[in-house]
């Protein structure tokens, strides 16, 4: 039976959109899979578990020799140099931790690039990134030419936080949402999480696996229940907030057990293992929006009324000056900034066409008085619809 006929069959047991994401993700060309620490280095034994290791890659090679292109989120560098820094004991303050990542780095490379060159994956290429390298344009497209690169070379990409220096990525352990933002970067059609859990389970944890979650945003609270507001180090409520990042990216997301021995196979198989996330219907946005998503860091906040709220969520209109009720924070004309709606919610991300103190001047008028109020106009939008992306919590049904 073949790929096509496989997930046909499969498809008969699940519901269209569990099926579609599912068969998404076992035909993707280009795959981003992300390893977590847990996996490679569980309990409180020092170092990787090299069986995982060579587990994985033996996965890995086996999707690339059927064409696809794989990119590597690992965790670990901590787990792998912790015992160089505080033997005996896991490293306690962030700096100890920064250490331990300096030092188990070049294990962690160094472990993945044997057991994939033994596995026939072919050569790994090391691409250490923080939060902010993916914030800055330039820098974001420089990551992105040269993963393209690593790729069309045939060599596998394995890409981790640069734990070093990266202060808030080891106190959050936010591998999770890299791992979603790189999908972003390489156009990857299907991200895989692997993790100690077996997928997303019901009644906060302790349920059945859910084979799917069709908006994370909305079902988390009901599944996680009090975990969805936790700060964790890399929890299921960050795996479920990553894979809904993915999806703005038009990215399907599988969610499985790491440990489970043939578990990638399956995956790529489109096997019902662990829980798959779709994507949905929507084409995936273009690049500059892709970067626009995936930042976190905005210099200011544009708070709009219900009617721009409308405009926005429903219609994919731009931001006028009438619909914005109040801004917030000091940026330049380009800045990046946070579009709020009047129930608090995040609705999108975007660029500024005006500084904070023009928006203030023109804050709830028309458009065609904006060259009577400053004395000039660089264009009719507060934010043009080119230069905006929705957020996950726009998503939502909007307001009637």
């Amino acid at each position: 039976m073949g790929q096509a006929d496989t997930n046909a069959a499969l498809a008969g047991s699940m519901g269209d959109a569990e099926s579609r994401a599912r068969a998404a993700v076992a035909g993707a060309k280009t795959l981003v899979i992300k390893i977590g620490s847990a996996v490679l280095a569980p309990g409180e034994n020092p170092g990787l578990d090299g069986v995982m290791v060579e587990r994985i890659a033996h996965g890995v090679a086996a999707a690339v020799a059927l064409g696809r292109r794989i990119v590597l989120v690992s965790s670990g560098a901590v787990a792998c140099g912790r015992e160089r820094i505080a033997p005996g004991r896991s490293p306690k303050t962030i700096v100890e931790k920064q250490a331990a990542a300096a030092v188990g780095q070049a294990g962690l490379i160094a472990a993945w690039s044997a057991a994939l060159q033994a596995a026939g994956a072919g050569p790994a290429g090391q691409v250490l990134v923080t939060a902010e390298d993916l914030e800055d344009r330039r820098r974001f497209l420089n990551a992105r030419r040269t993963l393209e690169a690593l790729l069309a070379s045939g060599i596998v990409p394995v890409i981790n936080e640069n734990d070093s220096v990266a202060f808030d990525e080891i106190r959050l352990g936010d591998n999770d949402t890299l791992a979603a933002r790189v999908a972003g970067l390489v156009d990857a059609e299907g991200l895989i999480v692997l993790s100690i859990a077996d997928g997303v389970r019901a009644d906060h944890g302790v349920g059945d696996v859910v084979p799917v979650v069709h908006d994370p945003a909305r079902e988390a609270p009901a599944l996680l229940g009090d975990a969805v507001s936790a700060v964790g180090t890399g929890g299921m409520a960050t795996k479920l907030e990553a894979a809904s990042l993915a999806a703005r990216f038009g990215c399907p997301t599988v969610i499985a057990s790491g440990r489970e021995d043939g578990v990638l196979g399956r995956v790529l198989s489109g096997g019902r293992v662990g829980t798959a996330i779709p994507a949905g219907d929507a084409r995936a946005p273009a690049l500059r929006k892709k970067w626009l998503a995936s930042a976190r860091s905005p210099q200011g906040t544009l708070l709009v009324d219900v009617g721009a709220e409308r405009a926005l969520v429903e219609r994919g209109a731009s931001l006028l000056p009438v619909g914005l009720r109040d801004v917030r924070g000091e940026f330049e004309r380009g800045s990046l900034v946070e579009i709020v709606g009047p129930h608090g919610d995040r609705l999108a991300l975007g660029l500024s066409s005006y500084d904070a103190g023009d928006l203030h001047a023109i804050c709830g008028r028309q458009a065609g008085d904006i060259e009577q109020v400053l004395g000039f106009r660089y264009c009719d939008e507060v934010v043009h619809r080119d230069d905006l992306v929705l957020t996950t919590s726009a998503t939502r049904e909007p307001p009637r």
